[in-house]
């Protein structure tokens, strides 16, 4: 829906509305807010809120704290969980004071990429994230434990589902702040969800994203349970993904089909995948920012390892779903719910859009299994693998010329040092494991 300032008064006093969370994300995809009482909403809708930005991770410096709140209309909502004393909430993009777009605002780097993908005659880039998440049981505190709170596996019902009733509660709320959901089920590994909703353009589907996280876990705290889009909380079981299906419009023009193809697929959505698959193990860093994500991305467990595409194959990182015209689309399968979203749909577009702009070939479809595939095979069709950790991935991030120019050098700069302090806090640190192996034998 579409507010103006006087709609978003006019809300907030017929629905009692007290405060308003004014919403925005740091640079390793946190919500962050800063709560204020209804008397301050005028305030905050005419851009005049200002908070300290040297205390957000990856933002600026001390001497450089002052920054602005522009709320986007449109992310008005009033939480539904909330009978008494309401709350609402506004997503928000991050201002400098001389009224200048913030560099290292995710959303606005998001924003950034659509921009040059309009230059290029594309009016906007349709989302549709799938993010997978585990309920685990808490402990008499509160505290998450590692019990988790069913042993269902792939579309179970309850009782083996004992999910089911928290999953089902956080589908009505999600309707109720104007989500369209589509699905919603167990999926393979115990413990395990997913609901999947509509397709939107991209900043709305990166906002839904967030939106989506905040709703499960609170929903789930109030069944007693913890829900985590931790990438791979378990050995031996599957991790959690977040595939991205994605296509370019030009107005109501699906840019990424053709009928008199094969496959219905234009020349651009063959460019758009050549560009993702050239790029996919630079902007790994991104799509799989944190040492755990790797974790996830191993041969069998139903998780993209090797840089690739096929028309129905689910091995490969890119899947072309069966449904086609308006719908036509590429699934990019590798990215976790640990990723920013703004910033995983920035770097997807922006290797997508140079392999438009330089009209990349792409390779082959592999319409084998690529996970019973040796080696050797692997190397003899052409198939890379995606990075085995993160150190690998911010080597490969540092050194593509194209991502770097998506995220920018602000935001760049500040998710290597994170990214490199979380790499050497794992490097030497000694893990269980390590114990359980070494100890007695030597």
């Amino acid at each position: 829906m579409s507010y103006t300032k006087e709609d978003i008064l006019r809300i907030a006093k017929e629905e009692n509305v007290r405060f308003i969370r004014l919403q925005f994300t740091d640079l390793l995809g946190t919500i962050k807010n800063v709560e204020i009482p209804v008397s301050q909403l005028k305030k905050a809708v005419d851009n005049k809120m200002m908070f300290d930005g040297s205390s957000i991770e990856g933002y600026v410096r001390i001497e450089e704290s002052d920054m602005y709140l522009y709320p986007d209309l449109d992310t008005w909502v009033v939480f539904p969980w909330v009978s008494e004393n309401r709350v609402a909430r506004l997503i928000c993009d991050i201002y400098m004071p001389d009224g200048t777009p913030f560099a290292g605002d995710p959303r606005g780097i998001l924003k950034r990429c659509l921009k040059q993908a309009e230059e290029m005659g594309y009016s906007s880039m349709n989302v549709g994230p799938e993010p997978e998440f585990f309920l685990f049981k808490t402990d008499e505190k509160g505290n998450p434990t590692t019990e988790l709170n069913d042993q269902g596996g792939y579309f179970d019902l309850a009782p083996t589902d004992l999910g089911e009733n928290c999953r089902r509660e956080i589908v009505l709320t999600l309707e109720e702040m104007g989500f369209e959901v589509e699905a919603s089920h167990h999926e393979v590994a115990p413990g395990q969800h997913e609901i999947d909703f509509k397709y939107e353009d991209a900043i709305k589907a990166a906002d839904q994203i967030q939106t989506f996280k905040l709703v499960v876990k609170t929903i789930a705290r109030q069944h007693g349970l913890h829900a985590t889009f931790m990438p791979k909380p378990l050995f031996g079981v599957n991790g959690s993904g977040m595939h991205c299906h994605q296509s370019l419009f030009n107005g109501g023009e699906n840019a990424f089909y053709d009928e008199s193809d094969e496959l219905g697929l234009s020349e651009v959505a063959r460019y758009y995948m050549a560009g993702v698959l050239k790029h996919a193990r630079a902007f790994a860093a991104i799509t799989n920012p944190t040492v755990n994500s790797y974790k996830r991305l191993v041969p069998g467990y139903e998780a993209p390892c090797y840089v690739a595409w096929s028309g129905s194959n689910r091995s490969p990182m890119i899947r072309i779903p069966a449904s086609r015209g308006l719908s036509t689309r590429v699934e990019v399968r590798n990215p976790d719910p640990a990723a920013n979203p703004y910033l995983a749909l920035a770097v997807m577009l922006k290797a997508g859009l140079d392999g438009i702009n330089r009209k990349l070939k792409l390779p082959d479809p592999i319409d084998r299994n690529i996970y019973v595939m040796s080696e050797e095979e692997r190397i003899e069709e052409g198939i890379p693998s995606l990075p085995a950790d993160l150190k690998e991935a911010l080597n490969e991030l540092v050194r593509d010329e194209v991502i770097i120019e998506a995220l920018g050098e602000h935001a760049l700069a500040h998710f290597y040092e994170l990214k490199e302090i979380e790499w050497d806090m794992y490097r030497t640190q000694v893990h269980a494991w390590e114990r359980d192996q070494y100890m007695t034998l030597y």
